[in-house]
């Protein structure tokens, strides 16, 4: 019965640590700037704030993020790293 127990303590555990908020932030503004030393762009949103996101390896979109400066853009992230990038689908009709 010990040992039963102990397997369900140590499951439990380690299932509730692997368990993510998955808390997703969506910043839409101006890409106001882009470090590609730091990988970190800068999103100038419209009440004026500016939010700081880091680029991963896994960030879609990130190899196009240099054209995008002083453009609208799109960021998707969670704990301030950037999952996506990407112009908002308007401003690509637009274009279009």
């Amino acid at each position: 019965m010990k040992k039963l127990l102990a397997l369900l303590a140590m499951a439990t555990l380690t299932l509730g640590a692997q368990a993510g908020c998955g808390k997703k932030v969506t910043d839409e503004g101006t890409l106001k700037s882009y470090d590609a030393e730091k990988k970190t762009v800068v999103v100038e949103k419209a009440d004026g704030k500016s939010a700081t996101i880091t680029l991963t390896p896994t960030t879609a979109g990130a190899d196009k993020v240099a054209a995008l400066v002083g453009k609208a853009v799109k960021v998707v992230s969670e704990h301030g790293k950037a999952e996506s990038v990407a112009a908002p689908a308007a401003a690509v009709e637009k274009k279009s």
